[in-house]
Protein backbone atom coordinates (compact mmCIF):
# COMPACT_ATOMS: atom_id res chain seq x y z
CA UNK A 1 0.00 0.00 0.00
CA UNK A 2 1.10 3.31 -1.21
CA UNK A 3 2.04 5.67 2.33
CA UNK A 4 -0.35 8.50 0.76
CA UNK A 5 -3.21 6.24 0.57
CA UNK A 6 -2.57 4.69 3.99
CA UNK A 7 -2.65 8.25 5.29
CA UNK A 8 -5.78 8.99 3.37
CA UNK A 9 -7.28 5.82 4.69
CA UNK A 10 -6.94 6.63 7.89
CA UNK A 11 -7.17 10.48 7.97
CA UNK A 12 -10.82 9.48 6.80
CA UNK A 13 -11.03 6.66 9.91
CA UNK A 14 -10.28 9.41 12.28
CA UNK A 15 -12.70 11.55 10.66
CA UNK A 16 -15.55 8.76 11.37
CA UNK A 17 -13.99 8.22 14.62
CA UNK A 18 -14.36 11.44 15.88
CA UNK A 19 -18.06 11.61 14.12
CA UNK A 20 -19.14 8.38 16.66
CA UNK A 21 -18.09 10.11 19.72
CA UNK A 22 -20.22 12.32 18.69
CA UNK A 23 -23.15 10.32 18.12
CA UNK A 24 -22.62 7.92 21.36
CA UNK A 25 -22.99 8.12 24.51
CA UNK A 26 -25.44 7.79 27.16
CA UNK A 27 -28.04 9.51 24.60
CA UNK A 28 -27.20 8.19 21.21
CA UNK A 29 -27.71 10.91 18.19
CA UNK A 30 -28.50 10.49 14.73
CA UNK A 31 -25.73 11.62 12.25
CA UNK A 32 -27.75 14.34 10.49
CA UNK A 33 -28.41 15.87 14.10
CA UNK A 34 -24.82 15.79 14.90
CA UNK A 35 -24.09 17.74 11.19
CA UNK A 36 -27.01 20.29 12.09
CA UNK A 37 -25.56 20.88 15.89
CA UNK A 38 -21.66 20.97 13.81
CA UNK A 39 -23.62 23.54 11.63
CA UNK A 40 -25.43 25.54 14.62
CA UNK A 41 -28.87 24.90 13.14
CA UNK A 42 -29.77 22.43 15.75
CA UNK A 43 -31.57 22.36 19.31
CA UNK A 44 -29.51 24.63 22.09
CA UNK A 45 -29.53 20.92 23.98
CA UNK A 46 -28.02 19.38 21.20
CA UNK A 47 -25.51 22.40 20.40
CA UNK A 48 -24.95 21.98 24.36
CA UNK A 49 -23.93 18.02 24.44
CA UNK A 50 -21.84 18.12 20.97
CA UNK A 51 -19.96 21.68 21.37
CA UNK A 52 -19.44 21.90 24.83
CA UNK A 53 -19.49 17.80 25.55
CA UNK A 54 -18.88 15.42 22.90
CA UNK A 55 -16.28 17.27 20.05
CA UNK A 56 -14.00 18.52 22.64
CA UNK A 57 -13.50 15.06 24.39
CA UNK A 58 -13.27 13.73 21.05
CA UNK A 59 -10.91 15.91 19.86
CA UNK A 60 -8.55 15.60 23.13
CA UNK A 61 -8.42 11.73 22.71
CA UNK A 62 -7.73 12.36 19.47
CA UNK A 63 -5.00 14.67 20.11
CA UNK A 64 -3.60 12.59 22.65
CA UNK A 65 -3.26 10.03 20.52
CA UNK A 66 -1.63 11.56 17.87
CA UNK A 67 0.85 13.14 20.10
CA UNK A 68 2.00 9.87 21.93
CA UNK A 69 2.08 7.67 18.36
CA UNK A 70 4.15 10.26 16.66
CA UNK A 71 6.81 10.32 20.13
CA UNK A 72 6.66 6.57 20.05
CA UNK A 73 7.18 6.05 16.38
CA UNK A 74 10.42 8.86 16.97
CA UNK A 75 12.08 7.60 20.03
CA UNK A 76 11.64 3.82 18.65
CA UNK A 77 13.35 5.34 15.70
CA UNK A 78 16.17 7.20 17.61
CA UNK A 79 16.57 4.45 19.92
CA UNK A 80 16.29 1.94 16.80
CA UNK A 81 14.33 0.05 19.38
CA UNK A 82 10.47 -1.13 18.73
CA UNK A 83 9.71 -1.34 22.54
CA UNK A 84 10.70 2.56 23.31
CA UNK A 85 7.85 4.31 23.92
CA UNK A 86 7.04 7.68 26.06
CA UNK A 87 5.19 5.33 28.32
CA UNK A 88 7.09 2.39 28.84
CA UNK A 89 10.64 4.34 29.02
CA UNK A 90 9.30 6.35 31.71
CA UNK A 91 8.61 9.43 30.42
CA UNK A 92 4.71 9.86 30.80
CA UNK A 93 5.24 8.75 34.48
CA UNK A 94 7.99 11.55 35.22
CA UNK A 95 5.78 13.86 33.22
CA UNK A 96 2.62 13.57 35.33
CA UNK A 97 4.93 13.33 38.63
CA UNK A 98 5.91 17.20 37.52
CA UNK A 99 2.65 17.70 37.18
CA UNK A 100 1.40 16.45 40.34
CA UNK A 101 3.70 18.16 41.99
CA UNK A 102 2.50 21.14 40.32
CA UNK A 103 -0.71 20.28 41.28
CA UNK A 104 -0.19 19.43 44.89
CA UNK A 105 1.56 22.50 45.96
CA UNK A 106 -0.78 24.61 44.41
CA UNK A 107 1.37 25.88 41.64
CA UNK A 108 -1.04 25.34 38.58
CA UNK A 109 -3.26 27.68 40.53
CA UNK A 110 -1.09 30.78 39.46
CA UNK A 111 -1.73 30.30 35.28
CA UNK A 112 -3.49 28.15 33.15
CA UNK A 113 0.27 27.70 31.25
CA UNK A 114 2.07 26.81 34.28
CA UNK A 115 0.74 22.67 34.73
CA UNK A 116 1.56 22.09 30.70
CA UNK A 117 5.03 23.97 31.44
CA UNK A 118 5.78 21.31 34.81
CA UNK A 119 4.32 18.28 32.38
CA UNK A 120 6.68 19.44 29.87
CA UNK A 121 9.73 19.94 32.57
CA UNK A 122 8.92 16.67 33.28
CA UNK A 123 9.07 14.83 29.85
CA UNK A 124 11.94 16.74 28.55
CA UNK A 125 13.71 15.75 31.53
CA UNK A 126 13.10 12.02 31.08
CA UNK A 127 13.83 12.35 27.65
CA UNK A 128 17.12 14.07 28.31
CA UNK A 129 18.03 11.63 30.51
CA UNK A 130 17.10 8.30 27.96
CA UNK A 131 18.98 10.43 25.00
CA UNK A 132 22.37 10.39 27.24
CA UNK A 133 22.13 7.20 28.44
CA UNK A 134 21.42 5.51 24.58
CA UNK A 135 24.89 7.51 24.02
CA UNK A 136 26.89 5.19 26.62
CA UNK A 137 24.40 1.60 27.07
CA UNK A 138 24.87 0.02 24.21
CA UNK A 139 22.36 -2.90 25.29
CA UNK A 140 18.98 -2.41 25.06
CA UNK A 141 17.84 -4.42 27.84
CA UNK A 142 19.93 -1.90 30.13
CA UNK A 143 18.20 1.02 28.34
CA UNK A 144 14.60 -0.65 29.15
CA UNK A 145 15.50 -1.19 32.43
CA UNK A 146 16.30 2.39 33.23
CA UNK A 147 12.97 3.59 31.58
CA UNK A 148 11.31 0.91 34.40
CA UNK A 149 13.27 2.54 37.34
CA UNK A 150 12.64 5.82 36.19
CA UNK A 151 9.10 4.95 35.98
CA UNK A 152 8.94 2.83 39.43
CA UNK A 153 10.76 5.95 41.08
CA UNK A 154 8.32 8.58 39.99
CA UNK A 155 5.35 6.47 40.53
CA UNK A 156 7.00 5.86 44.17
CA UNK A 157 6.84 10.10 44.03
CA UNK A 158 4.00 10.31 42.93
CA UNK A 159 2.57 7.60 45.94
CA UNK A 160 3.81 9.82 48.45
CA UNK A 161 2.13 12.96 47.29
CA UNK A 162 -1.20 11.19 47.19
CA UNK A 163 -0.26 9.93 50.30
CA UNK A 164 0.57 13.60 51.88
CA UNK A 165 -2.21 15.14 50.32
CA UNK A 166 -3.61 17.74 52.20
CA UNK A 167 -7.78 17.33 51.30
CA UNK A 168 -9.75 14.91 49.70
CA UNK A 169 -10.22 17.24 46.63
CA UNK A 170 -6.25 17.91 46.07
CA UNK A 171 -6.35 13.97 46.10
CA UNK A 172 -9.26 13.81 43.72
CA UNK A 173 -7.10 16.26 41.26
CA UNK A 174 -4.22 14.23 41.06
CA UNK A 175 -5.59 10.56 41.23
CA UNK A 176 -7.47 11.71 37.98
CA UNK A 177 -4.00 13.15 36.50
CA UNK A 178 -2.38 10.04 36.98
CA UNK A 179 -5.45 7.78 35.97
CA UNK A 180 -6.00 9.32 32.38
CA UNK A 181 -9.02 10.81 30.82
CA UNK A 182 -10.67 13.05 28.71
CA UNK A 183 -13.94 13.48 30.69
CA UNK A 184 -15.01 17.51 31.02
CA UNK A 185 -12.12 18.40 28.99
CA UNK A 186 -13.26 22.16 26.89
CA UNK A 187 -11.69 23.54 23.50
CA UNK A 188 -9.94 26.38 26.24
CA UNK A 189 -7.88 23.12 27.33
CA UNK A 190 -7.11 22.10 23.94
CA UNK A 191 -6.13 25.50 23.30
CA UNK A 192 -3.61 25.58 26.26
CA UNK A 193 -1.88 22.17 25.15
CA UNK A 194 -2.15 22.42 21.48
CA UNK A 195 0.83 25.13 20.85
CA UNK A 196 3.17 22.98 23.03
CA UNK A 197 2.06 19.76 20.97
CA UNK A 198 2.02 21.24 17.55
CA UNK A 199 5.49 22.54 18.18
CA UNK A 200 6.50 18.66 19.20
CA UNK A 201 5.06 17.42 16.33
CA UNK A 202 6.80 20.18 13.83
CA UNK A 203 10.10 19.33 15.34
CA UNK A 204 9.90 15.80 15.22
CA UNK A 205 8.22 15.27 11.61
CA UNK A 206 11.04 18.11 10.57
CA UNK A 207 13.84 15.71 11.37
CA UNK A 208 12.33 12.88 10.12
CA UNK A 209 14.69 12.08 7.81
CA UNK A 210 17.26 12.11 9.90
CA UNK A 211 15.81 8.78 11.90
CA UNK A 212 15.81 6.83 8.16
CA UNK A 213 19.38 7.89 8.92
CA UNK A 214 19.80 6.09 11.77
CA UNK A 215 18.29 2.42 10.56
CA UNK A 216 21.92 2.04 9.12
CA UNK A 217 23.55 2.52 12.21
CA UNK A 218 25.14 5.20 13.95
CA UNK A 219 28.75 5.12 12.28
CA UNK A 220 26.90 4.87 8.69
CA UNK A 221 24.63 8.14 9.06
CA UNK A 222 27.53 10.39 10.68
CA UNK A 223 29.17 8.92 7.55
CA UNK A 224 26.47 10.61 5.35
CA UNK A 225 26.01 13.71 6.96
CA UNK A 226 23.82 13.04 10.15
CA UNK A 227 24.72 15.46 12.90
CA UNK A 228 23.72 12.86 16.06
CA UNK A 229 23.88 15.23 18.56
CA UNK A 230 21.24 17.72 16.99
CA UNK A 231 19.03 14.77 15.63
CA UNK A 232 19.30 13.67 19.71
CA UNK A 233 18.47 17.15 20.49
CA UNK A 234 15.62 17.44 18.42
CA UNK A 235 14.06 14.19 18.91
CA UNK A 236 14.39 14.72 22.79
CA UNK A 237 12.60 18.20 22.60
CA UNK A 238 9.95 17.14 20.20
CA UNK A 239 8.78 13.89 21.83
CA UNK A 240 8.94 15.69 25.53
CA UNK A 241 7.31 18.60 23.91
CA UNK A 242 4.49 16.04 22.42
CA UNK A 243 4.53 14.18 25.37
CA UNK A 244 4.27 16.67 28.47
CA UNK A 245 1.47 18.25 26.89
CA UNK A 246 -0.27 15.33 26.57
CA UNK A 247 -0.04 14.49 29.77
CA UNK A 248 -1.33 17.70 31.04
CA UNK A 249 -4.38 17.26 28.81
CA UNK A 250 -5.44 14.32 29.85
CA UNK A 251 -2.99 12.85 32.39
CA UNK A 252 -1.08 9.47 32.29
CA UNK A 253 -1.89 7.61 29.11
CA UNK A 254 0.15 4.32 28.21
CA UNK A 255 1.20 1.76 25.59
CA UNK A 256 -0.91 3.55 22.56
CA UNK A 257 2.66 4.99 21.56
CA UNK A 258 4.39 1.37 21.31
CA UNK A 259 1.37 0.00 19.76
CA UNK A 260 0.35 2.33 16.76
CA UNK A 261 3.94 2.56 15.46
CA UNK A 262 4.29 -1.65 15.78
CA UNK A 263 1.21 -1.92 13.38
CA UNK A 264 1.82 0.47 11.06
CA UNK A 265 5.63 -0.23 10.87
CA UNK A 266 4.94 -3.61 8.62
CA UNK A 267 3.16 -0.64 6.02
CA UNK A 268 5.46 1.77 5.97
CA UNK A 269 8.63 -0.98 5.10
CA UNK A 270 9.93 -0.34 7.95
CA UNK A 271 11.07 3.15 7.75
CA UNK A 272 10.52 5.50 10.78
CA UNK A 273 9.91 8.61 8.81
CA UNK A 274 7.17 6.98 6.94
CA UNK A 275 5.98 5.68 9.88
CA UNK A 276 5.51 9.29 12.15
CA UNK A 277 1.94 10.84 10.63
CA UNK A 278 0.50 7.08 10.17
CA UNK A 279 1.19 6.28 13.60
CA UNK A 280 -0.09 9.47 15.02
CA UNK A 281 -3.48 8.92 13.33
CA UNK A 282 -3.84 5.52 14.58
CA UNK A 283 -2.61 6.11 17.93
CA UNK A 284 -5.84 9.36 17.56
CA UNK A 285 -8.43 6.70 16.14
CA UNK A 286 -7.45 4.00 19.26
CA UNK A 287 -7.72 6.94 22.21
CA UNK A 288 -10.96 7.64 20.06
CA UNK A 289 -12.79 4.32 20.09
CA UNK A 290 -11.19 3.55 23.46
CA UNK A 291 -13.15 7.09 24.54
CA UNK A 292 -16.08 5.44 23.47
CA UNK A 293 -15.73 2.11 25.00
CA UNK A 294 -15.27 4.14 28.08
CA UNK A 295 -18.49 6.31 27.90
CA UNK A 296 -20.94 3.60 27.01
CA UNK A 297 -19.52 0.30 29.20
CA UNK A 298 -22.27 -0.12 31.90
CA UNK A 299 -20.35 0.50 35.09
CA UNK A 300 -21.33 2.47 38.13
CA UNK A 301 -18.58 5.33 37.49
CA UNK A 302 -16.99 5.82 34.40
CA UNK A 303 -13.88 4.03 33.89
CA UNK A 304 -10.78 6.21 33.39
CA UNK A 305 -8.86 6.52 29.91
CA UNK A 306 -5.80 5.62 31.18
CA UNK A 307 -7.04 2.16 33.09
CA UNK A 308 -8.70 0.91 29.24
CA UNK A 309 -5.54 2.01 27.46
CA UNK A 310 -3.41 0.13 30.19
CA UNK A 311 -5.33 -2.92 29.93
CA UNK A 312 -5.37 -3.23 26.18
CA UNK A 313 -1.83 -1.86 25.41
CA UNK A 314 -0.03 -3.85 28.48
CA UNK A 315 -0.71 -7.48 26.50
CA UNK A 316 -0.22 -6.22 23.13
CA UNK A 317 3.16 -4.66 24.64
CA UNK A 318 3.91 -8.50 25.92
CA UNK A 319 3.16 -9.07 22.67
CA UNK A 320 5.60 -7.07 20.98
CA UNK A 321 8.62 -8.24 23.05
CA UNK A 322 8.45 -11.63 23.28
CA UNK A 323 8.49 -11.52 19.58
CA UNK A 324 11.33 -9.90 19.34
CA UNK A 325 14.63 -11.49 19.99
CA UNK A 326 16.74 -9.29 21.96
CA UNK A 327 20.10 -10.11 22.97
CA UNK A 328 20.82 -10.48 26.37
CA UNK A 329 24.72 -8.47 27.37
Amino acid sequence: MKISHLNLWLFLAALLSIAAACMLGSTPMEFSRVIASLLGQSSPGDNIVVWQIRLPRALAAFVVGSALGASGAALQGLLRNPLAEPGVLGVTATSSLFATFALYYGFAAGSAFLLPIYAIAGALFATTLLAVAAIHVKSVVTLILLGVGLSSFSAAAMSLLLNLAPNPFSLSDMINWLLGSVANRSFEDLQIAMPFIIAGLAILFLTRRGLSALTLGEEAASGIGLNLRRQRIAVVLGAGLATGASVALAGAIGFVGIVAPHLVRPLVQHDPARSLLPSALLAGIILVVADIGVRLLPTTSELKLGVVAALIGAPAFAWIAMRRRVTYD
